[in-house]
């Protein structure tokens, strides 16, 4: 008996070693700038086969002897297994060659379009054997439509439902997105769902319905349906984000909100929700099955209250988009159902370790997303910090309710505090009142407004009675976000002191004497109060954040910060957001600035001026300069100021001069008003060792040659930006001439619709010998005067499914940086 306890106890022991194993093969992989390829699999798995055959025959088979041999061996084959079906995905991407070109493909519609005012984005699986799309077209696309004439013709009649196959003329692109420190990784995101490439419709025919995208098709018709009875609301968003798991029908706005109260992961589908569900579900099986003397005989109610129950949750983590929450939950509840049908039982840690190891198995990039963390960290700190005493006081009523509340606290807290380390590893924001809100948005989301989203699947008329308990949920959580500090925005740390953070969180919510967990206080003190690194006295530091077609750059001295421009609104009317808000003051709160001394708008164009009401709203400005025409609404936000030539103020010894426009080009009237670009403010910084950056806006040919003729001695620079993002009606021989810079920056879209930077335009750098740094391809750009270094922040922090092009790290000199900058793109 003790011989088979033992072996099985090895056994346990060898399988939690694996479970380990196969987790951290995954994520090694996940860190490789490039794969390893066939050969270097093959070498790993070699080597994993030795490991198992020498452990084998040293009879290392339990305790830590088994660890040396089992835990590298298994990290080894998942490292390649991982690495395969990534070099698998990365094969099914666009042709570059086919960048750009319109063609014809045609596929069925997958997954739940996406509704806009202007248009409609949603996924296609592309057709083969039925209809051969071009050599060099993947089979899963990303694709936005907007279709000729009023947004509001773009009706559920016209938009593309899931299960359709349509003929489409499209035009594509390699996936990628916006790189700037500490941001979001898109082409990850798109890289993760397997779309091989991104684009528009430029022609479309429907050609039939199908019977593929079952769940898909049912999840849209469900979404239309809510919609036709409630309409574009913010309640109809929210019972839509509970119900089918349409989390973009929910609004920015409202996102916001959530954020800031820390509740957004009760309005994605989560595993409370998913566990009630199955819950509820088996309960009702069993009720149901007990009807019946005779399928009793058959099989024990409660195997299929389990078994049904389960049933229930797969479906409805199905209906809500089989997000990574309801992954994690779907596979523990399916194991603890085999446990106990096995008349087995496992540890609340093993069960979370084999659903960590499904889910990788699954989609091991799952791993690089915050809410795989969130999710499983949350439940191990629920098992870390878990009451002493399951069992409540039976004496009275009274004190059982007394026990339930405290319980519910407690599980709130431990949550609420485990995971504040966490969002500010992820997002740099906690929310303060996070407490009070889930205090009140658990037992109101959880117990009335989900079972009402749902049973409204059944009974279209309940959707009206969750109307005013979320009309009333959302006055309480937008008076919480309200408060003046609600939120905290923190900088981004070092991992060491993330690492720190992580710790210290789990001892305080866990079962120790209080003055054990409140030694752990100090470890939080790097992440709370971290040393920022500051420009020396008397040089600033230059970030050209990558924003697509459009100008913001940040200027930093060792205790001002100064931004110019704001870059673009993103879609055709704003209606994507803008870079304020998604790139921006991300950024600058990553970074540590928590205000701007001067915000300066060089003029009124969108793709410079879009983000300046989220900045605006965001930090506190001390002053504005612009040239935007009086009663402009962004010169009523913050004190405001005329950029005139002339202007110059010191900051921590490094001098700032606007250089353009002059006073006169404001007052001018009728005919003779210039048009926006050439009333750019143009900015020139100079540090005390003499190495300066030039800020030019749009300005064209003729401020250009006014530039040279008045303002010739103070153009000289080390940086340039490129005025009018390259356009061929700027950048002359004789302003380059006049400036001399070593670097100029072109701050643009990939594949932008005005064509730039121009060819020529770039060609007169490349003769001047300038290097010219181009956003798409670097991302953001920074450099320092105090050693004349830059870099790009996609050479910081490279992956195998990033777009990889040649650009710059730290160089000596403009000569060398030619060289490497202006070789042709990788394919």
């Amino acid at each position: 008996m003790s011989e088979g306890a033992g072996a099985m106890g090895a056994s346990g022991r060898g399988s939690v070693w694996a479970a380990v194993g196969s987790l951290l093969g995954t994520a090694l992989q996940l860190q490789q700038a490039t794969l390893a390829g066939s050969d270097g699999r093959w070498l790993a798995v070699s080597m994993a086969l030795g490991l198992v055959v020498a452990g084998r025959a040293a009879g290392w088979t339990a305790g830590w002897r088994a660890a040396v041999w089992i835990l590298p061996a298994v990290t080894l084959c998942a490292g390649s297994l991982t690495d395969w079906r990534a070099e698998q995905r990365l094969a099914d991407r666009l042709d570059p060659a086919l960048e750009r070109q319109t063609l014809s493909v045609t596929g069925v519609v997958s997954g739940l379009p996406v509704w806009r005012p202007d248009g409609v984005r949603f996924d296609l699986e592309v057709d083969r054997p039925d209809a051969p799309a071009p050599q060099g077209v993947p089979s899963r696309l990303s694709l936005a439509w907007y279709p000729a004439g009023e947004a509001a013709s773009f009706t559920a009649k016209t938009m593309p439902r899931a299960g359709q196959r349509w003929r489409l003329s499209v035009r594509l692109r390699l996936p990628d997105g916006l790189v700037n420190p500490h941001g979001f990784d898109t082409t990850l995101a798109l890289f993760e769902r397997g779309v091989g490439a991104v684009g528009t419709v430029q022609g479309a025919e429907l050609l039939a319905e199908t019977g593929r995208e079952l769940v898909d098709r049912l999840r849209q018709d469900l979404r239309d349906r809510l919609r036709r009875q409630l309409g574009d609301t913010p309640a109809a968003g929210l019972l839509a984000a509970l119900g089918v798991g349409d989390q973009a029908a929910i609004e920015r706005g409202d996102w916001a909100v959530f954020r800031t109260t820390g509740v957004a992961h009760l309005v994605s589908i989560s595993g409370l929700h998913v566990t009630l569900l199955g819950w509820l579900g088996g309960v009702v099986i069993g009720r149901c099955w007990r009807l019946r003397s005779g399928w009793l005989l058959v099989r024990p109610a409660p195997v299929v209250a389990r078994w049904g129950g389960l049933a229930v949750a797969v479906c409805y983590a199905l209906l809500a988009g089989w997000g990574v929450p309801a992954q994690r939950t779907v596979l523990m509840l399916a194991i603890v159902v085999c446990l106990r049908s096995g008349a087995r039982r496992w540890s609340g840690a093993r069960i979370l370790l084999a659903a960590a190891v499904g889910v990788a198995l699954w989609d091991p990039w799952a791993m690089l997303q915050a809410g795989f963390w969130l999710s499983f960290v949350a439940v191990g700190l629920l098992m870390l910090g878990g009451s002493p005493s399951d069992k409540a006081p039976r004496r009275d009523w009274r004190a059982h309710s007394l026990h339930e509340l405290r319980s519910l606290w407690r599980t709130q807290w431990v949550v609420t505090v485990g995971l504040a380390p966490w969002t500010l590893l992820f997002f740099q924001q906690v929310s303060l009142v996070s407490l009070l809100a889930n205090a009140v948005a658990i037992p109101v989301v959880t117990l009335l407004i989900t079972p009402l989203a749902l049973l409204g699947l059944l009974f279209a008329p309940l959707w009206g009675w969750a109307l005013p308990v979320v009309d009333v949920l959302m006055r309480v959580l937008q008076a919480l976000a309200a408060w003046p500090w609600a939120s905290v925005h923190l900088p981004a740390v070092p991992w060491w002191a993330q690492a720190l953070g992580v710790a210290a969180a789990a001892l305080l919510v866990a079962p120790l004497p209080v003055m054990q967990r409140l030694a752990a206080m100090p470890l939080l003190l790097p992440m709370l109060w971290p040393a920022l690194p500051v420009p020396p006295q008397g040089e600033f530091e230059l970030l050209a954040a990558d924003i697509g077609q459009g100008n913001a750059v940040l200027v930093r001295t060792s205790g001002h910060a100064l931004l110019y421009d704001t870059g673009p609104a993103y879609g055709r009317h704003g209606e994507a957001g803008n870079a304020g808000e998604r790139v921006l003051v991300p950024l600058l709160q990553a970074l540590g600035v928590r205000s701007l001394d001067q915000l300066i708008v060089s003029h009124r164009d969108t793709d410079h001026s879009g983000g300046a009401d989220a900045v605006l709203r965001a930090l506190p400005v001390g002053l504005v300069q612009s040239s935007l025409e009086p009663g402009h609404p962004l010169r009523q936000r913050a004190p405001h100021q005329r950029c005139t030539a002339g202007t110059r103020w010191v900051w921590d010894g490094v001098r700032f001069e606007v250089l353009h426009p002059e006073a006169a080009d404001h007052e001018r009237t009728g005919i003779a008003v210039l048009r926006p670009n050439a009333v750019s403010c143009v900015l020139r910084v100079e540090s005390a060792s003499g190495r300066a950056a030039l800020l030019t806006g749009d300005i064209g040919i003729d401020q250009e040659l006014r530039l040279v003729i008045r303002q010739s001695a103070r153009l000289k620079a080390d940086v340039l930006l490129v005025p009018h993002h390259g356009s061929g009606s700027s950048s002359t021989l004789f302003f380059l001439k006049s400036v001399q810079p070593t670097w100029a920056i072109v701050q643009a879209g990939r594949h932008n619709r005005y064509g730039h930077p121009a060819p020529a335009v770039m060609a007169r750098y490349d003769a001047q010998g300038i290097a010219v740094v181009r956003t798409p391809q670097c991302g953001a750009w920074h450099w320092r005067s105090a050693d004349g270094t830059q870099e790009c922040a996609r050479n910081q922090r490279v992956r195998y499914w990033h777009r990889v092009e040649p650009v710059a790290r730290a160089v000596d000199g403009p000569d060398i940086a030619k060289s490497v900058l202006n070789d042709p793109p990788h394919p």
